[in-house]
């Protein structure tokens, strides 16, 4: 598989996180044994007892519903630009703490080992 292939395949299963409740039953059913149980097509076809292409379809016609809907609201871009965010303060805060400790201001350093807990709070 191709890393543009698997990008896709880890997308879709992202977005269905977030906005699969969103979907119809029958939608929600074939990207959970997809993206969640990783059964193939052949496998869903079999199962659902349909055709291989209806299974396709679906999966594609889900996860176009899926694009619009991160489109219109951004709630994974949002996370992701969050996480990011997080994770640049932490790294400062790691600077910092070391800078704290070399120049012996204990007040300083645990005022950011603080500010550390309540970024680690924030993404549980």
């Amino acid at each position: 598989m191709k890393d543009k292939e698997l990008d896709t395949i880890a997308q879709a299963s992202l977005l269905y996180d977030f906005y699969g409740a969103l979907l119809t039953d029958k939608q929600r059913e074939v990207m959970e044994l997809y993206h969640e149980e990783n059964y193939s097509i052949v496998e869903i076809a079999d199962e659902l007892g349909v055709t291989k292409q209806a299974i396709h379809e679906n999966l594609r016609k889900s996860e176009k519903i899926l694009r619009s809907y991160e489109e219109k609201l951004g709630l994974m871009k949002s996370l992701l630009e969050t996480r990011e965010l997080i994770e640049a303060i932490d790294k400062k805060i790691d600077v910092l703490i070391r800078k704290a400790q070399e120049s012996g201001r204990d007040e300083a350093e645990e005022g950011l080992k603080e500010i550390r807990d309540m970024i680690s709070n924030l993404e549980e």
